[in-house]
């Protein structure tokens, strides 16, 4: 079975103390995690260490970071490079989420460049893409995100793009009080299967977990995490409540 992913993006709330309750009444839980059932914690860049600690001893829970530099290094006043994310060993990183792309004019090929800089520090990009409601009421979703995947991610090799997580936002049910049924998510979610089916083939297709990204709660979690092409989500205002997120935690596949 593919990786089965439970990612909190915390983006930017919670001061030390909160977060640190939190991720200390998320842990208290029982869960029955395994090597294809994860949760990744995305915390704020000041408390990746703090989250680091946390973690520590713990099976199958990782702490990822929020987003990355395009460049390796230099006078980039302000950013985080790969490499510093590798030095404190942190496996995963959000990239091209819709609110960077949106609110930070983040190209498709500035992503491309992240997800190089990523892989050549063996971290793992959680790679996020999705239309925005004007593309959606166009009925024109499948072009726009298969051009995403095209132009961040088809230069990859194969060994390359199966180390990649890809998630899937629709950004039009984000906060708007629109939501996507769980269908609505499945047939995105094997399209973009379907299409790294092409470019790389079935076996490497199946491979890739592929995660949804939008208005994901206690819920609606197992409901939508058992369709068969979505393998877990990419979750925000319920990744800040430790009752919403641990239900989550559980509701992925076994």
């Amino acid at each position: 079975m593919r990786k089965q992913i439970a990612a909190a993006n915390w983006k930017m709330n919670l001061s030390w103390q909160k977060g640190e309750a939190l991720l200390d009444a998320i842990l208290a839980k029982e869960y029955q995690l395994t090597a294809n059932r994860t949760a990744v914690f995305a915390v704020p860049f000041p408390y990746l260490h703090l989250a680091q600690q946390k973690l520590q001893g713990k099976q199958n829970v990782f702490v990822a970071a929020q987003n990355c530099s395009n460049k390796k290094s230099g006078a980039y006043t302000g950013e985080v490079s790969a490499e510093m994310l590798q030095s404190l060993s942190i496996p995963y990183c959000i990239i091209g989420h819709s609110e960077r792309r949106e609110y930070f004019n983040e190209t498709n090929q500035q992503l491309a460049e992240k997800t190089d800089l990523l892989l050549e520090y063996n971290i793992i990009p959680i790679f996020c893409c999705g239309e925005p409601l004007q593309i959606r009421e166009a009925n024109t979703q499948n072009a726009y995100v298969a051009k995403q995947l095209e132009e961040s991610l088809y230069h990859l090799t194969t060994e390359q793009v199966q180390k990649v997580v890809i998630a899937y936002e629709p950004i039009w049910a984000i906060g708007t009080g629109k939501t996507a049924s769980k269908e609505q998510a499945e047939e995105m979610h094997a399209f973009i299967r379907r299409q790294l089916a092409q470019k790389y083939g079935q076996e490497v297709a199946d491979s890739i977990s592929i995660l949804y990204g939008g208005s994901v709660k206690a819920n609606n979690a197992k409901e939508i995490f058992a369709e068969p092409d979505v393998d877990g989500g990419l979750v925000g205002g319920a990744s800040l409540i430790a009752d919403e997120f641990s239900v989550v935690i559980d509701s992925l596949k076994q």
